[in-house]
């Protein structure tokens, strides 16, 4: 189990982010810190000092979790990526990403100008950033606008009679509105921008530095203080952000960690350009096999379960299958191209240090984590074989749940645990036919009868039986499937998980009624209330979209000439009901077998 205390004496004395979780695994809270050792002790000391939110808060933390960073503003960029990700209730949650500001290349247009934004568009624009300095950006901007001379004003198109502004008078801009610019020298001076907010700074603080002394020798204090004053700015953009590519690509950055049997790999997903935790993995290798070859084995047996695989996978050193697992990739994508990449200057390289780093911090503890999640799992094992009276070293746990509303699209599911961790690849979802009316029991019984028919006529998606069956509910729902299995002559112990008035799980029930209180095992209470969760919120979605559709379904059912067919033609097309309203007579008539008759009674429909 976690121990707080030993683990509070491994915190690093470096910046950071740490994630505060409860005895169910949430994340609660997320914080940053210029020192994860001192300011994360800090919740765990002179609790009586501490505000009424701050004490409940630390009197739900079952655990902890910490991500490094080398500098205070990449900690907290990440930090708003990750409260945005977890929702933890104890955050004041954000609203928007209009935090940080970047600065935007326009490089669609003729003459690119050189703007500062917080808004991120796939217009064509370069982004550099974000930074948490705005008085810097604006002073880069304005450097560069006075050292290259860039057209400042929005307008593309200049009419014959237009006169230039005040800039090209005093020599700030080259006339662009004039027609007086050479646009391949304009383009050049551009790539000199481009080449100092990618990190080539060099040339520019040279040239800084010469006009500030000479300045100074002239004694013109001011102009000199001008010139120090960019330095400044230049430096402080010099602390890139890595936590935030400003492309807003999907990729993931893997970096192995640990060496020996004791090997895992770390996951650092990016999703629309932000990086969003860290995962780890642990691996079983021999002592023979190499940091490569584990990463290897983890591209294959990880991505092969994923159907979303991102476009990129960023590595530490070239792999030597890469190319075969790129095509392998290819194949379970559906054609999509996903690339292998080592990455060696710019963005990527540096997201891929900060993950290096950070992994260095995590190897230091990787062996308590490992053995943590391996007692864990043995505890687990434990306690199974003593409710269940076998002894195994992998248990199937499968748990169900049945959703509708007031007895309407009532639909069943099915999730699976394989010891602590779920297997997503053999959840099952069933649409009740047999049953009408809010009868959850008659429900329960259709969906446990096909889904053991199915494994008893050799159906290999239904063909592993469990050693388990977890109902959501209580002695009701257990004695209803009790019937279906005895009656399918199958011997397959059931428990039911009871809530109590917090809806949490309090206890297990058999079919008799006896309780098992995991109240006072905090390890069952834990993992059943995690499957509990689990199972209603896979049947929550289930029944939610069914439901919208038929919402959606029955609106248009009304409308005169529009059938079965069309109507799910619309539904196909269009992501909603608000979108058919607000669909033109064009848009209407671009779904397929809709005339323009129909375009037209939809529209008076709606009108």
């Amino acid at each position: 189990m976690f121990d707080i205390k030993e683990n509070l004496k491994k915190l690093p004395d470096c910046p950071g982010v740490y994630m505060h979780k409860d005895k169910l695994g949430q994340v609660i809270y997320v914080g940053k810190a210029v020192s994860l050792r001192n300011r994360v002790r800090q919740y765990f000391q002179n609790s009586a000092a501490a505000s009424p939110k701050v004490r409940s808060m630390v009197a739900e933390i079952a655990e902890f979790e910490y991500i490094t960073c080398q500098t205070e503003m990449e900690a907290l960029i990440l930090e708003c990526n990750l409260i945005k990700k977890y929702a933890p209730k104890y955050n004041v949650l954000l609203r928007d990403d209009k935090t940080y500001p970047y600065i935007k290349v326009t490089m669609s247009e003729d003459f690119p100008r050189v703007l500062k934004t917080r808004l991120i568009k796939k217009d064509g624009s370069r982004y550099f950033g974000p930074y948490s300095d705005a008085g810097a950006v604006n002073a880069i901007i304005e450097l560069l606008n006075s050292i290259y001379k860039l057209k400042r004003c929005p307008a593309v198109r200049f009419p014959a009679s237009h006169r230039p502004c005040l800039n090209y008078h005093i020599g700030a801009c080259r006339g662009i509105c004039t027609g007086e610019a050479d646009r391949e020298e304009y383009r050049a001076c551009i790539e000199g921008v481009l080449d100092f907010l990618g990190g080539r700074q060099k040339k520019i603080i040279s040239y800084l530095q010469d006009a500030m002394q000479e300045a100074a020798a002239r004694l013109d204090f001011e102009e000199a203080a001008r010139f120090r004053d960019y330095i400044a700015a230049v430096e402080a953009l010099r602390e890139t952000q890595r936590v935030t590519m400003t492309s807003g690509k999907d990729m993931d950055v893997l970096i192995p960690v640990g060496s020996g049997e004791n090997q895992a790999v770390a996951l650092f997903p990016v999703r629309d350009g932000k990086l969003s935790g860290r995962e780890t993995f642990a691996m079983r290798a021999e002592g023979e096999d190499d940091a490569k070859t584990v990463l290897t084995q983890f591209i294959k047996q990880y991505y092969s379960q994923w159907s979303a695989i991102p476009p990129e996978i960023i590595v530490p050193w070239p792999l030597e299958e890469s190319g075969l697992i790129e095509e392998y990739l290819k194949s379970l994508e559906t054609g999509r191209r996903v690339h292998i990449v080592c990455p060696q200057r710019g963005a990527k390289r540096a997201l891929l240090e900060l993950a290096q780093k950070d992994a260095g911090e995590l190897a230091k503890n990787l062996q308590d984590r490992l053995d943590s999640a391996r007692e864990k799992d043995e505890q687990l094992i434990a306690r199974l074989s003593t409710i269940l009276g076998i002894k195994k070293k992998v248990y199937r746990i499968e748990s169900y749940d049945i959703s509708n509303t007031n007895g309407v699209d009532t639909v069943g599911a099915m999730v699976v645990f394989s010891n602590l961790k779920p297997v997503k690849k053999d959840y099952r979802r069933f649409r009740i036919k047999t049953v009408e009316g809010p009868d959850d029991y008659a429900a329960l019984q259709e969906m446990l009868y096909r889904r053991f028919r199915r494994a008893q006529a050799g159906d290999p998606g239904f063909s592993a039986l469990p050693d388990l069956i977890l109902m959501d509910g209580g002695q009701g729902q257990v004695t209803a499937a009790e019937k279906v299995l005895a009656a399918m002559k199958l011997s397959i112990p059931v428990l039911g998980m009871a809530k109590d008035d917090s809806h949490r799980t309090r206890a297990l029930v058999n079919g008799r009624g006896d309780e098992l209180i995991l109240t006072e095992d905090p390890l069952m209470f834990k993992y059943c209330g995690r499957i509990q969760e689990e199972v209603h919120r896979f049947a929550i979605e289930y029944h939610r979209g069914l439901r919208n559709k038929h919402v959606i379904g029955s609106a248009l059912d009304g409308i005169r000439g529009i059938g079965p067919v069309k109507r799910n033609a619309l539904l196909a097309h269009f992501a909603s009901l608000d979108e058919i309203k607000k669909a033109s007579r064009q848009e209407l008539m671009a779904v397929k077998g809709i005339s323009a008759a129909d375009a037209e009674a939809i529209l008076e429909y709606f009108s």
